[in-house]
């Protein structure tokens, strides 16, 4: 399958570069798809919404499964030996102060070299850090020292990891600060994501709770999402691409949570392309806990997923070819030109899809 057949053209003025003021005023287009052979299409194909409409258009019965990954404050800047400068985003804590990272310098890195972080706060606040390992492509494997202290700089130093769409040199400094706040779901629970589950960040707790109240169950997985999921694809075959494994658990109850869903005819609807990624890893392998290398694309058997909600997505990546597996590249590409048409708001920061 060509990678072109999942290109289309977007106005840079459609990519929302900060989160609407309250995060369930989100606008919502809803995606019936194709009914079956015989049954008629009672519901127009597109339903323009509000996102706090949700709870009108699930059902009693239906699971919704969010991913409670918390996002990390994974960039940080360090000092070379040479006096250079280094970018380092921490991908994934390998333990013992080892984690793998992706590392921006001005000239080349070698294996053996040491960084310093927290440059500037006074020698005794520095955190060393040796280049372990080069696994190419910019990523290393890097050894800190101490071992405990890379929390402390997290929290001290880290910039929230937003993708390179979103510009802040051009914003308000209030918005660069909420970011803290807004690039995390109200129900972040697990940290090691470098990369938000956007699909996530509309919920509020009051929308959670109407949810709630009109039946519809709700259960947790977990997936720390990677740059590997958001890594372009460089391949002109979609089927030669390879996605970087992430790490996934489905909790005990999540599990009992689904069999009733199931057992009881139930959807399951996940938030997110996270979530099917990691339901249906789990309903192929039965391993509540590992890690994920899934890579959906058309066609797909989807064996758990029922509905999906999402946001809109960049052309030529893996992430559209997931959601064109779900509801058909041609019916979510037509989605997509009416979404433009009607400005909604694209990628990370901006509005989102119901696909029932």
């Amino acid at each position: 399958m060509d990678l072109s057949l999942f290109a289309y053209d977007l106005p840079p003025d459609r990519i929302a570069q900060a989160p609407v003021e309250r995060r369930d005023e989100s606008r919502l287009l809803v995606l019936r798809r194709t009914p079956a052979t015989g049954e008629p299409a009672l519901e127009p194909a597109l339903e323009h919404r509000t996102f706090r409409d949700l709870p009108s258009l699930l059902s009693g019965g239906d699971l919704l499964v969010l991913n409670d990954t918390r996002v990390i404050p994974a960039r940080v800047h360090g000092v070379r030996a040479t006096g250079g400068r280094v970018e380092a985003l921490l991908c994934r804590d390998l333990g013992g102060g080892r984690w793998r990272a992706l590392l921006r310098a001005g000239g080349r890195l070698r294996q053996g070299e040491r960084l310093a972080f927290g440059a500037g706060r006074g020698p005794g606040d520095d955190i060393a850090a040796r280049l372990e390992a080069d696994e190419g492509r910019g990523a290393w494997v890097l050894r800190f020292e101490p071992a405990g202290a890379v929390a402390a700089l997290l929290e001290r130093e880290g910039e929230m990891p937003l993708p390179p769409y979103i510009r802040r040199k051009d914003l308000a400094r209030e918005v660069r600060e909420l970011d803290r706040e807004r690039y995390q779901t109200v129900y972040a629970r697990e940290p090691g994501a470098v990369a938000a589950p956007t699909a996530g960040l509309h919920f509020t707790p009051g929308l959670l709770e109407r949810l709630a109240e009109a039946g519809v169950e709700r259960a947790q997985v977990t997936l720390h999402v990677g740059p590997g999921t958001f890594r372009p694809v460089e391949t002109e075959r979609v089927e030669e691409h390879r996605l970087d494994p992430e790490a996934y658990r489905v909790p005990p109850a999540t599990a009992a949570a689904l069999e009733r869903a199931r057992a009881g005819g139930g959807r399951v609807v996940a938030c997110g392309t996270t979530v099917v990624r990691t339901l249906e890893t789990y309903v192929r392998t039965g391993e509540a806990t590992g890690d994920t290398a899934l890579y959906i694309y058309p066609p797909f058997e989807f064996r758990l997923v029922g509905a999906l909600i999402t946001n809109f997505h960049l052309p030529r990546s893996t992430l559209l070819m997931l959601v064109s597996a779900f509801a058909g590249r041609e019916r979510v590409l037509a989605a997509y030109r009416e979404a433009i048409a009607r400005a909604y708001r694209f990628y990370s920061y901006g509005d989102a899809m119901l696909i029932l």
